[in-house]
């Protein structure tokens, strides 16, 4: 494929591209004010229309800056983003909580980060709490019925992907033609925390995609389900994602989403074969010992 134009730092211009012309209304969910503009710039976050049918809308801001945190800009998630994310993902759940599974609205994740920001201030302030409770209210919500989509529009790095993304029902991405980066960490970093050679794995990054990064290798991982090739496919590749999630979980296949359904589909790629074996050694080790440790009745 030919090199396309990156979307990375584009995150507003992919609200307007992904939902219904016009209906992005930025920090209201489920008549909730969020935040203002000045508090956690680096998310966007809000509800929108997507084929006529509400959601909320989680988007990076790559172009943002925060005051406050010098560290915090070009899409890192800080202290103040994470909670945002959070409160927008909880106000969710709340204006849905009587409404039947199929009528919980969907919540669409645009991901375009670099990381988190580990400022010696927010780090001293909680900013470790602030991103596990956006990743906590994710995963409340997706338990909780409601459709999660992560689109990866640039980046998706390390801790940052961690909480916003890794607990979708299904990640897209566009392919790697846009530049698009996913990895948990760069080789240079792997190299001096396992003690080998950056030659060797930049060997192994060829072809193995535990060592590699980008959209494709983590695909055959089972880490993305979908490579979106041109930005015009973003909305309908959505759009169908939220149809087949929401068909899941009526029909109570919810392992067949998030975290755990990933590894299986990595396990059909070949790109994680040897996990369903050490899941089974690891069952039976477990099934043989249980009742030593299985609660009292």
């Amino acid at each position: 494929m030919e090199a396309q134009e990156t979307m990375m730092g584009k995150g507003r211009e992919a609200i307007e591209m992904i939902v219904d012309p016009g209906t992005f209304e930025e920090n209201t969910v489920g008549g909730k004010t969020i935040a203002d503009d000045d508090y956690g710039p680096g998310a966007a976050v809000g509800t929108a229309k997507l084929d006529g049918k509400e959601v909320t809308i989680i988007a990076s801001d790559g172009m943002s800056f925060n005051e406050r945190f010098p560290v915090v800009y070009a899409g890192v998630i800080g202290m103040e983003e994470g909670y945002k994310m959070a409160q927008s993902v909880y106000a969710s759940m709340e204006a849905d909580k009587d409404k039947p599974l199929d009528e919980k609205r969907a919540l669409v994740l645009i991901v375009d980060t670099p990381g988190n920001g580990p400022g010696k201030v927010e780090e001293i302030f909680g900013m470790n709490k602030s991103t596990g409770a956006y990743q906590l209210a994710l995963a409340e919500a997706r338990l909780a019925g409601h459709p999660i989509v992560a689109m990866v529009i640039g980046r998706a790095v390390s801790g940052a992907f961690l909480c916003h993304g890794l607990q979708a029902d299904n990640i897209l991405s566009l392919d790697a033609n846009f530049g698009t980066i996913i990895h948990v960490m760069p080789l240079t970093s792997v190299s001096r925390i396992i003690r080998k050679d950056l030659e060797v794995l930049e060997e192994l990054s060829k072809d193995n995609p535990v060592f590699a990064s980008g959209p494709r290798f983590f695909h055959t991982l089972g880490g993305v389900e979908t490579l979106v090739d041109k930005v015009e496919g973003m909305r309908p590749a959505i759009i169908e994602h939220i149809a087949s999630i929401r068909k899941a979980k009526a029909e109570g296949k919810q392992d067949t989403l998030g975290p755990w359904g990933r590894g299986a589909l990595g396990a059909e790629r070949g790109g994680r074969a040897l996990r369903p074996k050490v899941m089974d050694v690891m069952n039976k080790e477990f099934e043989a010992v249980a009742d030593k440790y299985a609660p009292a009745r």
